[in-house]
């Protein structure tokens, strides 16, 4: 069998591609090797999906997957592990198993944040540890937050906290910036925003939520707690491009280049969502993103 359409990724771009390329006729086949929802499977709280005031991460992904599961979508719990004749009319998708062929393909592979890879982190994932500050932020209102990073997003992140938070630090390795001038003179002029230079964090600390954490002096040594009510890690993240990255255009984080309607530099090929250059990741944007390539994926095919 030769699909219309083929998704690699179970998460709001996917499902939402999948909903909208199966309303639109196509004959789709969506992939997803860990579980279908994506990052939102490890969101704790979600308040700022539209329609839905508030749900977990969980009930959200599940939400999704059986909504997508309401069309004609034939789901496949296996990992594309190659892809062969990309720029070809059919493009082969291999499994362990089994080999697929499709007319055209959507990347929905998502993104991973970079972690810290400190004591704490990992058990504290979602308990006050975050990755987005634009997810999670409304959970730090009137507390004390933490931003970890130096570029752009690290400051971009503290200056969004400060609008809701009592006290917000930046935490960053040395005493330069990657990020825009205009951004840290912004910071350095906000009463709520400290910036703590030549720091790194050590443990992340708490029982059931963030209390604080250990820093050291990446110069003199010297180890410091500093008490917090969260963590927002913004030291970059890692697309999830290996399947692909030798075929198409990337930017310089390693994000898919995408044009509006969701092409990449190769024809019958989309993206959405957080594997391709975005200014915003999130859950909205992602489902945005979905029901473009898919579309464009039908006009595509259609003028086959």
């Amino acid at each position: 069998m030769i699909y219309d359409i083929a998704i690699i990724g179970g998460g709001a771009a996917g499902l939402s591609a999948a909903i909208y390329a199966a309303r639109g006729g196509m004959n789709t086949v969506v992939f997803e090797g860990t579980g279908f929802g994506g990052q939102v499977n490890y969101t704790s709280d979600v308040d700022n999906y539209l329609g839905i005031p508030s749900v977990s991460g969980l009930d959200l992904a599940a939400k999704m997957h059986s909504h997508a599961n309401m069309f004609d979508c034939n789901f496949k719990s296996e990992s594309i592990r190659e892809i062969k004749e990309i720029s070809h009319p059919v493009k082969k998708l291999i499994t362990r198993k089994n080999i697929y062929e499709a007319k055209t393909i959507i990347f929905a592979t998502g993104a991973n944040p970079r972690k810290l890879g400190v004591l704490g982190e990992d058990e504290l994932s979602g308990a006050g540890v975050s990755y987005c500050a634009t997810c999670d932020g409304a959970f730090s209102k009137g507390k004390t937050a933490v931003v970890v990073g130096g570029g752009n997003t690290a400051f971009e992140d503290a200056l969004y906290l400060a609008g809701i938070c009592t006290k917000v630090y930046i935490i960053n390795r040395s005493d330069k910036f990657r990020a825009a001038k205009l951004l840290v003179d912004k910071a350095n002029l906000n009463p709520v925003i400290e910036i703590l230079t030549n720091r790194r964090i050590e443990k992340i600390q708490g029982d059931s939520f963030v209390k604080s954490v250990i820093t050291s002096n990446t110069i003199s040594g010297k180890i410091e707690v500093l008490n917090t009510d969260a963590v927002y890690i913004a030291i970059g993240r890692i697309p999830n491009t290996s399947l692909i990255k030798e075929y198409v255009k990337l930017s310089e984080d390693g994000s898919i280049v995408c044009d509006e309607h969701m092409n990449t530099s190769v024809s019958g090929v989309y993206a959405a969502g957080d594997v391709r250059n975005t200014p915003l990741r999130q859950i909205v944007t992602a489902a945005s993103d979905g029901a473009i390539a898919a579309t464009s994926a039908i006009y595509y095919i259609n003028s086959l």
